[in-house]
């Protein structure tokens, strides 16, 4: 039998996994805090075979501009431990969950491959969070040559789902509904978005991800490779999908040039996934952003 390990399970993907691999074993930061040595090895002396390493400190552009440090140390110290831990108690397999993020700033060619990771540095925006991701992926890398694992790492794109948060931390997506929503409670009919609406972005459901992880682990697929739609859309046309999802199309957008637009564009190659696996089929993203406004709404509804 597999033993199997998520870190990370009150999270977007982890909750989804929870629907499909409900004999997993699933911890929080509420838990276990992996920053902490005896925590992590708490966990992990109860032998897995395989561990599925979703917790990371995640948030949006301007916390990630605010606390890098924070991003940084949080981040390198829990993948770390995780992978020294995992080595020492002989985890069979391990998938770390990286993040598009890690890839260069800019590039001479997209969308970018998997051979690109070290051409060049992060984003200037969320450079720490980015280079303490992409240090996973090294270390993954020499373990596997150094004690001869299988170790792997999937770098998926942005990622929205219907568990996402609605805070300050929120992702792109859930902070772009959770603005429609407002907006329309409100009675209003403009929403006001960071930077110019120019960027590009590939967007992926949570559930879309925690799929393929699953296969991963019942096709036995041990290689590392980038996970993602092939769509890769501005983000004035995300915003425009989205108020028809929501009902909303009659909406005008704004754009507030003051604040920073991030990477201008990281769409990555899905060569090799899609070389891996047979009949991928991804959520699309008007149908998942209506998905996640229902959700919304639902959730303020019972609240009351």
């Amino acid at each position: 039998m597999n033993k199997i390990l998520v870190t990370g399970g009150s999270g977007q993907v982890g909750k989804e996994l929870q629907q499909i691999l409900p004999g997993a074993t699933y911890i929080s930061s509420k838990e276990y805090n992996l920053t902490v040595e005896k925590d992590v090895n708490a966990i992990l002396s109860n032998k897995f075979d395989t561990v599925i390493h979703l917790a990371a400190r995640v948030g949006g552009i301007i916390d990630n501009i605010n606390y890098p440090a924070d991003y940084f140390a949080d981040n390198a110290l829990m993948n770390t431990l995780m992978l020294n831990y995992a080595v020492k108690y002989n985890v069979k397999r391990f998938i770390g969950v990286l993040s598009t993020c890690i890839y260069p700033d800019k590039v001479k060619s997209y969308p970018m491959k998997e051979s690109m990771l070290h051409d060049g540095p992060p984003t200037p925006t969320n450079f720490s969070y980015g280079i303490s991701k992409r240090a996973m992926a090294v270390h993954i890398d020499a373990i596997n040559e150094q004690y001869n694992k299988k170790y792997c790492y999937v770098i998926p794109s942005n990622l929205y789902g219907i568990y996402d948060k609605f805070d300050e931390k929120s992702h792109f997506v859930a902070a772009l509904v959770k603005k429609i929503y407002d907006a329309k409670k409100s009675n209003k009919d403009s929403i006001t978005l960071y930077g110019s609406g120019l960027p590009l972005r590939q967007f992926m459901n949570a559930k879309d991800l925690a799929i393929i992880l699953k296969r991963m682990i019942d096709e036995d697929v041990t290689e590392s490779f980038n996970v993602a739609s092939k769509d890769n859309f501005s983000i004035n046309d995300i915003a425009e999908i989205a108020l028809k999802a929501c009902g909303c199309e009659h909406f005008s957008i704004e754009y507030d040039g003051t604040k920073p637009d991030g990477q201008y564009r990281k769409d990555v190659s899905t060569e090799k996934m899609d070389s891996l696996f047979s009949n991928l089929q991804f959520i699309s993203l008007e149908k998942g952003i209506k998905e996640v406004y229902n959700k919304l709404y639902e959730d303020n509804i019972t609240s009351r």
